[in-house]
């Protein structure tokens, strides 16, 4: 098995992962589109973790929705699609080397992308998950913002992990 091999192995690991993030995101959010009103809100357990459809037109907690369209559209179409494409070409250059990039950008490449579908096919990102644990709560959020959390965790996790092997063996 050379060098050849596990790099198909890296390269079918990291569609695999966008793709299954992809497909998670879409789903949930085509079911809520079609099962869950506009701003209808759905109880799941207790007050702690709420059902709802709520269209985002902007980026992270609804910011930039009123932005002015050219800015708004650089900002939220035209840079992420170049992050995704530079995402992408990292994970098929570094990601045989280092599988933890690969599985890492997996995460936040499919999740970038289910939410860029929704941005250009929709206009809006379909948002519908929130928490509240006593004092604290989230945004109303979707399975794509989950997959990049993950990625960006695992990012952090493992180069903090890199750095402190590096750290040691000096």
């Amino acid at each position: 098995m050379g060098m050849k091999f596990k790099r198909w192995v890296g390269i079918l690991m990291g569609i695999s992962l966008i793709s299954a993030n992809i497909s998670c995101d879409q789903l949930t959010k085509t079911i809520v589109r079609n099962e869950i009103s506009p701003s209808e809100k759905i109880s799941v357990i207790s007050n702690h973790l709420t059902l709802t459809n709520v269209e985002n037109s902007g980026a992270f907690l609804s910011m930039g929705q009123t932005w002015w369209q050219p800015a708004k559209t650089t900002l939220l179409i035209v840079l992420p699609i170049i992050a995704l494409v530079v995402g992408i070409y990292f994970m098929l250059k570094l990601g045989n080397k280092r599988l933890w990039l690969t599985f890492a950008l997996g995460f936040v490449i499919g999740g970038g992308t289910g939410n860029m579908i929704d941005r250009i096919l929709h206009g809006s990102v379909t948002d519908f998950l929130h928490i509240k644990i006593g004092p604290f709560q989230t945004g109303i959020f979707n399975m794509a913002d989950v997959s990049i959390m993950i990625g960006i965790g695992l990012l952090l996790l493992f180069s903090l992990m890199h750095r402190k092997q590096e750290f040691l063996t000096r």
